[in-house]
């Protein structure tokens, strides 16, 4: 006798698109930041985001690769210190605002880590990149209001 899955068990099994997002300690010196730009240029790896926190003697650049795999082999064969964590891309457009998204996450308390834009060519609308508490509640919460959130697949340019 089949049984039908439950509500919770068709919950369970979610989970929404995410992108890869390269966090890269650099040492705060001149020049450090083309230097890693350079290399992702020189390897045809594209970057959809980029987003640098500075400190006094060191930097973390975060970066949003359009293709994860091929920037983990260029962050491996530079010998560059760096994590990686999935990360949500909403797309921000008419009624889908800032607003109404950060309200639909607090309304979850849901605590955002941190955001930044994009600046994906592929994008036809204003996209963030966020870092939230839970992803996968994150991302049922921002499905069910109609947000559009984006994986890594929508990052490059249609060929």
């Amino acid at each position: 006798m089949s049984q039908a899955a439950t509500p919770l068990e068709t919950a369970h099994g979610y989970s929404p698109p995410s992108v890869t997002q390269f966090s890269i300690f650099l040492h705060n010196k001149v020049g450090k930041l083309h230097d890693l730009v350079e290399v992702f240029e020189l390897r045809h790896a594209e970057l959809a985001a980029i987003s640098v926190n500075e400190a006094s003697d060191h930097a973390v650049v975060r970066i949003i690769p359009t293709k994860a795999a091929l920037a983990r082999r260029v962050l491996d064969d530079s010998g560059l210190a760096y994590t990686m964590r999935d990360v949500l891309v909403v797309e921000l457009s008419g009624n889908h605002t800032l607003s109404s998204m950060c309200l639909s996450l607090l309304r979850a308390e849901l605590s955002i880590h941190f955001a930044y834009p994009l600046m994906s060519r592929a994008a036809h609308c204003p996209t963030i990149a966020l870092a939230v508490d839970d992803l996968t509640l994150a991302g049922q919460i921002l499905r069910r209001k109609d947000f559009r959130l984006l994986g890594e697949a929508d990052l490059s340019e249609p060929v």
